[in-house]
Parts: C-alpha cells; structure tokens; sequence
C-alpha cells in the first residue's frame, strides 16, 4: 500500500497544478465515464483501494458518482470538459465519455393492434389530441358506420365478431355489425396498453390521479373478435388475418382457451404467421391458478403474461366484538359507521347446502337482516353475487373470506353494499371468533387508497401457472405484469345501482391476466419505438432478461405467491417486468421463425 500512498501523492499534486492552468473554463459540470488502466505500482486488493485511485483523478471530494469493479475498470464522475482535458494527462487515464439519457419513450409511431370486445371511441383514453398521424405503413380502417370517430390515437377499429352477424357483415336483424364495445374488456385492455394521458381518473373516488397507457403515444387499432358471450376462434383468426395487412406492430391478445395442439389452435397458427411478418404477439396467460398446467397460450413465439399486484391497496379494515382488527379490501366505500358494530353471523351456520358460498337463493330463510354476513369465496358464485344475495336477504355488510387455495390473494371489487374481501387466515380467525361467542359482532371501516403496500408484487392466486403441457421444456409463462384492480378506461359508469346516476369520464377497475398481458403490449411498444429494428424475439428476449425476481422493497426478497411463500418459475416465468431496464438490458436472445417448427 506504501506505493501506492506515494502515487497517491504525486498525481494529485500533479493534477491540482494542471487545473490550476485552466482560469477561464467553463464552470458546466456534466457526467462523464472516466477509463482508467491501473499502474502496475497500484495495490488494488479492494474495492476501497480502486475508489482511492479514482478519487485522486479528481479535482475535489463530491464529484465521485459511481465507482466500477467488475465490468470495467473506471469511474463516473461531474466535470468540466477542461476538468476532462486536465485529467487526461494524467498516468494510467484511457478515456472519457459523456453520457446519454436512455429514456423509456411513450411508443411513438408503433401501431398496437387489439384482438377484443370492441372500443369505445368517445372516451378521452382514446383522443387524438396532440397526436402525430399514423405511419404511412398503415393501411386499415374504421368501420363505425359512417361516423368520423377514429382519429390519430384510435387509428381503426374492425368487426368479426360472427356470433352475432350473419357473415356478410351485418347482424342477424340486418344492421352493420359495429365495433363499439358492449362489454367493457377491450375498452380496459386498449387504454391499458395504449390510452391518451386523462388527469382525474377515479373509481368511486378510489385510485384517483392521472391515467395514461403503457405507452401514450402509440396508435391503437381495434379488431372486434369477441362477443358478450365468447371470442370465436375463426373470428379471432379473421383478426389476425387483417391486422398483419393493415400494418400492425404489436398484437394484444387477452385471450384464452383451454390448451390444445398449436395446429388445432386458431390463435396460435394464427399468431406464428404474423411473427413471421415481424409482429409481436402479447397473450394472457389465463386465470385457472393457482393448480399446475392450467396455461393458455403456450406457444413459444408468444409472450405469456401472468398476473401480480401492484403497491396500492383500496383498503377496508373488519374490526370484531373481541378488538381484533383485519385487513382487506373493496373498491365501494359508502358511508358506514364507524362505531356501530353490528350482529356477525357466518353463512354456512345456514342448513341450506352449500350455504357458505352465498349463491343466489342460499340464505333463504336464514336470519340475515341488520347483519354482516360471513361468506366463502369461490363455488363457481360470482364475487359481486355473493354480495347481492347478502343484500337480499337483507344484510347491512359482507365479509368474504378466501379458502385456503386463495391464500392472501383479495380483489377491490365494487360490491353492492358495504364489504371486505379479506385473507383465507382473517377468514379462520373470524370463523373462529364466530364459533367463540354467544353473540358475536363486527364493523367494517374503509381507509381509501392506500399507495406503499407490502409484498408487492405478488402473484395472484388465479393467475394460470406452468410447466406447458404442450412443451414441458420451455418456461411458460414468460413474465408476470400488473393485472390486479388495474385501473383503466370503460364504457360504464361503475358501481352499486343504488349510487344512481354519476357524472365525469368512466373508469373500472378490473382483474385477470386480460389485464396484465396489454400492461406487456405497451411495453414492447415502447421497446419497438427505440429499437424499429428488433425481431419479435429480441424483443420478447429483452423482456424477460431484464425481469426482476425480488419485490420492490429493496431487501432482495423473492417475489412471494398467494401464500406468501417464494413464487415458483412456473408461476412468475423470467420474472417480473422492469420497464426502467428493458430499453437497454445489454444482451437480446434472436431467434428465427423457422426455428419454432419443431415445436409444432
């Protein structure tokens, strides 16, 4: 180290002498990345002794921004480029670089084709203010009847929905078949991927703030393949089929079906053909979870996205007779005592079978009224069902517990009365609290949006996991995004029919990999509008390199599942996306077309 200390010395000596020399230089400071080749008389035994060295290329203590130990030998620094051009001269100084901004951008000029139930045009998610016009590649169109609604955000929108036509065009009664949204799924998953910036977004006053798409600049066209009932397999075929020609770049596809040979499977011949042409594909992986092989989508020319939550909570809290209190969640928030507690009665104490899940018809004759009711989640009932029988039978509340496979995994679902969707073990202590008292009693309060929550992400317990049936030997899903209470545009206004009228732009909130697979479209756009050059491949392959596999609170714990245990491959594929990362993860995996044939 004696060498070293003396090295030290004479180079800084000698550098404050050649920055004394340069009166008159510019006082700008910006960051440049200084290579330095060690001397041979440098100790370097630790990562102490490097960031000595590099500091005595400075002029001054502060100036150090990063000091590097592996992948190069160097550091970055804020100079003058006199500063530069002073340590320059200096023994054992390679080179210096200024440093570039690599910023996400918001997917200009790329066109995101989406294979749905429809657009609504009017919605300020899909306005064309302050957009360019779309490429000259484009050449789709905009089947609204006549009416001038696309614009340069929603650049097409096409039917093919033939459940409901007559397979020339029009419906059954004769009328043009239309591409407006009669269901609010492809309304959400298009603003999802690509929706305009809208200040004041809310649900019921939940979730306020400012809503945009993935990727707010890119244009968004709309292939009509669904129904209210279902998405036909030739018609979704037929979509792919148009939106290659029309020009598309990416294809988002929040759909799914039982797994089946890929030769067997429309979406999937289809979706080979149009990775040939350069299209990328995002689908949802399914919302089977959480049992083993429940995947859809399993081709490997397809992104397969999983489902997590993000750190925002719509947060209630149960508090029992006893003083316990218990977390959970419901995205309606009404007025609701918050003193009164009232009588506490569990739905399966019912002798009507199956009473617990609170379907319709199952609390007759069991006494209900002024009371909050216990219910179990699942049993094929509807969450919002469940509720609404609740009402009926003229409760005041609902608490809905998960069973055991459901884990920590709740919803924020717009009930129909004051509820709380709380964990599978808030569930088995207010049974058990139940089953203690004579007369036992609860009250639930509300506590808004909570931002910051912890675990998060997590994958959800109905998010469908691997391994592929079809193809053991590739990882299936691919990545996992947000598709938890997601918050994007809809046609409907939203809530319980006793709010009665609401004014303002309509926004939902809705769950399912449907939702996390267009967070994946936006992000490849964003990827394609840096990179026009990138594969399908490259740009799935920069997705999942860069994919993280630890939460967001920053002490390395792994991304747990709905039972707060370590998330498996077959649950969270490569990991969760990182948007920040995947612009420049450093290495991309190409593949051809031709080298998926032996998957078939």
């Amino acid at each position: 180290m004696a060498s070293f200390r003396v090295s030290f010395l004479s180079l800084l000596q000698f550098l404050l002498l050649a920055l004394a020399s340069v009166e008159g230089a510019s006082d700008e400071r910006n960051t440049f990345i200084v290579h330095v080749q060690p001397q041979a008389n440098h100790v370097l035994d630790t990562a102490d002794d490097r960031k000595a060295l590099y500091q005595s290329f400075l002029p001054d203590h502060g100036r150090l921004l990063h000091a590097y130990h592996h992948v190069t030998s160097g550091f970055a620094a804020r100079l003058t480029q006199r500063e530069v051009e002073a340590i320059s001269a200096l023994p054992g100084f390679v080179a210096a670089q200024g440093t570039r901004n690599n910023s996400l951008g918001s997917g200009d000029g790329v066109i995101i084709g989406v294979l749905d139930s429809g657009v609504t045009p009017g919605h300020p998610s899909f306005s064309g203010d302050g957009m360019p016009p779309p490429p000259a590649k484009w050449k789709g169109r905009c089947d609204f009847n006549g009416r001038s609604v696309c614009n340069n955000k929603l650049i097409g929108a096409r039917v093919f929905d033939t459940a409901v036509g007559a397979g020339n065009g029009t419906s059954s009664s004769g009328r043009p078949l239309s591409p407006i949204d009669e269901d609010g799924h492809g309304t959400h998953t298009a603003s999802t991927a690509a929706g305009a910036v809208v200040p004041g977004a809310q649900v019921l006053g939940q979730g306020r703030g400012t809503a945009s798409g993935i990727a707010p600049r890119a244009h968004v066209a709309m292939y009509k393949v669904c129904g209210l009932e279902d998405c036909n397999g030739a018609d979704i075929l037929a979509g792919i089929d148009a939106a290659v020609p029309d020009g598309c770049d990416i294809l988002s596809i929040s759909l799914g079906g039982p797994s089946v040979p890929f030769h067997e499977d429309s979406l999937a011949v289809g979706t080979f053909a149009a990775a040939e042409k350069g299209l990328f594909v995002s689908t949802s992986a399914g919302n089977s979870g959480p049992n083993y092989t429940t995947m859809s989508n399993e081709a490997p020319w397809m992104l397969t996205v999983a489902a997590s939550t993000m750190d925002r909570l719509i947060s209630t809290t149960v508090r029992l007779g006893n003083g316990l209190t218990l977390d959970g969640e419901s995205a309606y928030q009404p007025d609701f005592s918050a003193t009164v507690l009232h009588p506490l009665v569990f739905a399966g104490a019912s002798s009507t079978p199956d009473a617990k899940f609170c379907g319709n018809g199952s609390l007759d004759g069991f006494n209900v009224k002024g009371k909050i009711v216990l219910c179990e989640r699942g049993n094929d009932v509807p969450r919002l069902a469940k509720g609404a029988e609740v009402l009926r039978a003229g409760g005041v509340g609902m608490i809905l517990t998960n069973q055991f496979i459901d884990g920590f995994s709740t919803l924020a679902d717009l009930h129909v009365l004051p509820a709380s969707h709380v964990s599978h073990a808030a569930g088995a202590a207010i049974l058990s609290y139940i089953k203690s008292t004579a007369s036992p009693v609860a009250q639930i309060t509300f506590g808004g949006t909570v931002p910051g929550a912890s675990p998060a992400p997590v994958i959800t317990s109905f998010s469908s996991r691997g391994p592929s049936t079809l193809n053991p030997g590739i990882l299936k899903p691919d990545i996992t995004g947000p598709g938890v209470t997601v918050l994007a545009a809809s046609p409907f206004q939203e809530g319980p029919p006793s709010l009665g009228r609401q004014t303002g732009t309509t926004f939902s909130f809705m769950s399912g990999t449907s939702m996390s697979a267009p967070h994946l479209s936006g992000i490849a756009a964003l990827i394609k509008s840096k990179h026009p050059e990138w594969s399908p491949a490259a740009i799935k392959s920069a997705i999942m390199t860069s994919a993280d596999n630890t939460d967001r609170s920053g002490s390395g714990m792994s991304i747990l599942n709905e039972q707060h245990m370590a998330a498996d491959l077959f649950a969270i594929g490569a990991g969760h996306v990182n948007p920040e990362k995947v612009i420049n993860p450093g290495l991309v995996y190409d593949i051809t077309p031709a080298d998926y044939i032996g998957f078939l």
